[in-house]
Parts: structure tokens; C-alpha cells; sequence
């Protein structure tokens, strides 16, 4: 870009039009075209803010009267601040503690459901093992009296033949009484 014709030498060249976002996602684009115009330049991660906590007690304290007689009038509002102070502290006190127990409490639980998790799942891959073992056993098993079987299928056959001219004979006899009784 060029500087207007009646403009002087040392006027810095125009910058770059505005662009005015519309909505949240135009803002987040820019910020991301910003950022990966230079990739070699540091990004600024700001740090996260820390946590609020109380001034430790004081050792100790000198002149304070409270709300008893004989305490001036502006005694009375430093003893409220200290007060106020000490039951602010308590407070957190008291909070810091619940937080942690809650912590404790959910890790604890965690824990259990993880080790829950992995019984179950050591009680199941039990299973699937048993089973596996238990079909290999079996395949195992029916080819060994496949293979049993196979040798003895001759003398299975012979076996058949002779049952089958036993039943035969046991049917003509059937016939045979029948005929001689008048029924067939």
C-alpha cells in the first residue's frame, strides 16, 4: 500500500482494512490467523491465578480492648477487623479441609471401581479361556474317535450286514406265522 499523494515521506504507510468481527467465532478467527502468521514467534500462556488464602494469624496482638468498657471508640472497629479476619480464615480452613476429605474420598472410590473393573474383566477373560481350552478339548476328542471310528468302519459295516439279515430273517418269520394263522 502506498501512502495518499499529498502525503508527506516519513508518514507511516496505511495499515490494513478493519475488519470487525460479527460474531465469537470471527474473534477466534483472527486469533488463530494472528498466531500462525509468525509460527516461530513465543505464544504467551498466561499462568493460572492462584488460589485465594488468609493471612496467617498473628502471634500476637497488642492493645486490643474489643467491645469492653473502657475501649476508645475506634478500638472497637480494629478488634471487628481481627475478628472478621480470624472467622474468614476458620472459614477457609474448614473448606480446605472438606476439599481435601471430598478428594480423598473420590480417589478412593476411583480405585475401587477400577479394581472392580479389572475383577471382572480378569473373571471374564477366565471364562473365555476355559472355554477355548474347553472347545480344543472337545475338537481333540471327536477326532480321536473320528479317527477310531474310521478304522472300524469295516468291521461297523460287517456288523450292519449281519443285523440287517438277522432282522430280515426275524421279519419272514413274522410272515411265516402270520400265513400259517390264516392272517396274511
Amino acid at each position: 500500500l502506498t501512502a495518499p499523494s499529498g502525503a508527506k515521506k516519513h508518514d507511516k504507510p496505511l495499515s490494513k482494512p478493519v475488519v470487525v468481527p460479527k460474531n465469537t467465532a470471527d474473534i477466534q478467527k483472527r486469533k488463530i490467523e494472528k498466531l500462525m502468521a509468525n509460527p516461530e514467534k513465543p505464544v504467551y500462556i498466561p499462568e493460572p491465578k492462584k488460589q485465594w488464602k488468609p493471612k496467617d494469624a498473628p502471634e500476637f496482638v497488642r492493645d486490643v480492648m474489643g467491645s469492653s468498657a473502657g475501649a476508645g471508640s475506634g478500638e472497637f472497629h480494629v478488634y471487628r477487623h481481627i475478628r472478621r479476619r480470624e472467622y474468614n480464615r476458620q472459614k477457609f480452613m474448614s473448606y480446605e479441609e472438606k476439599k481435601k476429605n471430598l478428594d480423598e474420598e473420590y480417589m478412593k472410590k476411583q480405585e475401587d471401581n477400577k479394581r472392580l473393573a479389572e475383577e471382572a474383566t480378569a473373571k471374564k477373560r477366565a471364562k473365555r479361556l476355559r472355554k477355548k481350552q474347553n472347545t480344543k478339548k472337545n475338537k481333540n476328542k471327536k477326532k480321536k474317535s473320528d479317527e477310531n471310528d474310521h478304522g472300524n468302519h469295516e468291521n461297523d459295516h460287517d456288523v450292519n450286514i449281519v443285523n440287517d439279515k438277522h432282522n430280515n430273517d426275524n421279519n419272514l418269520d413274522v410272515e411265516q406265522i402270520d400265513k400259517t394263522k390264516g392272517r396274511g
